[in-house]
């Protein structure tokens, strides 16, 4: 099934259109072949043009490259988190290793914006955990308390002070924590794309059917052309199990969101005119809400096992009436008719929220499953499978082999029917917050 570009997300619309883009339609042999062009796979193809300049270097993509859920996300680039997915992190050294690699993931970011001058609007401005619910403070004060021992500055916000911060009442207790950054996913992505090396051709709109291993060889069928390659990255991420990437370990969850048009000079007075921010949920299910710099309201909350390579647009809409509802919910005095786009998109996870990044077979590597945090670790792990992949080590490669890995899934039907009934089992939990 092919994948298909629509206008429906705001992210992508705030974009120029590219002229320049080409599909496959001709046979190539190539040293290198990287599937997915997204963060992971831009970045990968990134490093491996600057380490081999003399190479056939190729990146293919089944849409657009970049208009999957690197553009499609909420544009949170964390550094901490406390639902990445349905497991609790309670250990402490566990989580620190989840937290390393953020860190690391915020850094490779950072380096690339400041070489190639991105403007993605950069803010430094944290982040909230917050919840309708006085009982869930619980939570957020044994969270606080990992991360104190972590020596990530965090504060409990009440709900007075998350009024002032949201220009919402919605609020009753919060978890106010530092080192987040918000940005516009659209235009780092873009970015990446704008400023691939000359020795890396990118195809788009090219669907791969088929791979196979031929001895030292991997043969790739694509609808209209075979790439033979002798080294193969993918990049997929919630498309991972679809090629039969690690199929027992990972799964593709489909998230929609919706964004408001600009709020105009009294409606954004009528909320007490806050500075940009972004909150994020206490329990899983709940809504993620972001106000842009530019006065739009951004809210993503469903979580569903669905076709992941399209939803019908009747069935959009049913999910954007849920976020008419959530924006209702917190922000009364605004119109209802302010949504100006809804979208979906494809998160890809695994039962214990720990990110694959291994070499599957020879010459055939993967790297996905960020679990909500794609931004700065697909970022990160596209750079290093690519020198992993190079038989090369990096001390960022060993922060990344000692997480916890992937653990192993039950086979169809038991899978869809478990991740469904948690689903629901969560959002019952969070009813309150959605």
């Amino acid at each position: 099934m092919e994948l298909i570009n629509d206008n429906s997300c705001s992210w992508i619309n705030d974009l120029s259109s590219r002229t320049n883009v080409k599909s496959l339609d001709k046979n190539f042999d190539c040293e290198w072949l990287i599937i997915g062009a997204g963060y992971t796979g831009l970045s990968a193809a990134r490093k491996l043009g600057q380490l081999y300049s003399n190479q056939r270097i190729i990146l293919v993509d089944a849409q657009l490259a970049g208009e999957g859920a690197s553009s499609r996300n909420s544009g949170y680039l964390v550094e901490t988190t406390l639902n990445d997915g349905f497991t609790s992190n309670k250990e402490l050294e566990n989580y620190k290793k989840k937290a390393d690699i953020y860190e690391l993931g915020i850094e490779v970011v950072k380096k690339f914006i400041k070489e190639y001058q991105v403007d993605c609007d950069w803010n430094e401005c944290g982040k909230y955990f917050a919840s309708s619910r006085l009982e869930d403070k619980k939570i957020l004060i044994n969270f606080s308390e990992t991360l104190s021992k972590l020596g990530y500055g965090n504060n409990i916000v009440d709900r007075e002070e998350l009024k002032k911060k949201l220009g919402t009442s919605f609020y009753n207790i919060g978890l106010y924590t530092k080192g987040g950054i918000l940005l516009h996913p659209g235009k780092l992505v873009r970015a990446m794309i704008d400023t691939l090396p000359k020795n890396v051709k990118l195809f788009e709109n090219s669907l791969l059917i088929n791979w196979k291993k031929n001895n030292n060889i991997i043969l790739c069928n694509f609808k209209q052309a075979i790439i033979k390659t002798k080294k193969i990255i993918f990049a997929t991420n919630g498309f991972l199990k679809s090629l039969g990437i690690k199929s027992n370990y990972n799964f593709p969850i489909t998230l929609t969101a919706s964004m408001t048009r600009s709020l105009t000079e009294d409606e954004f007075r009528s909320i007490g005119e806050p500075k940009e921010w972004g909150v994020l949920p206490v329990r899983p299910m709940g809504a993620t809400i972001r106000m842009t710099k530019d006065r739009r309201i951004l809210i993503r909350n469903t979580a569903e096992v669905y076709n992941p390579f399209q939803m019908s647009q009747s069935d959009l809409n049913k999910r954007k009436l849920k976020q008419k509802n959530g924006i209702k919910k917190r922000f009364p005095q605004l119109p209802d008719d302010i949504i100006e786009s809804s979208w979906s998109g494809i998160v890809s996870r695994t039962r214990n929220s720990s990110q694959l990044f291994e070499k599957i077979d020879k010459n055939v590597f993967a790297a996905g499953c960020y679990n909500g945090s794609g931004i700065g670790v697909g970022t990160l792990f596209g750079e290093q499978i690519a020198i992993k992949a190079s038989n090369e080590n990096t001390k960022e490669i060993e922060t990344i082999e000692v997480r916890n890995k992937p653990t192993w899934l039950p086979p169809e039907p038991f899978l869809s029917l478990g991740v469904r009934t948690r689903l629901i089992y969560e959002r019952l939990k969070a009813r309150s917050d959605i």
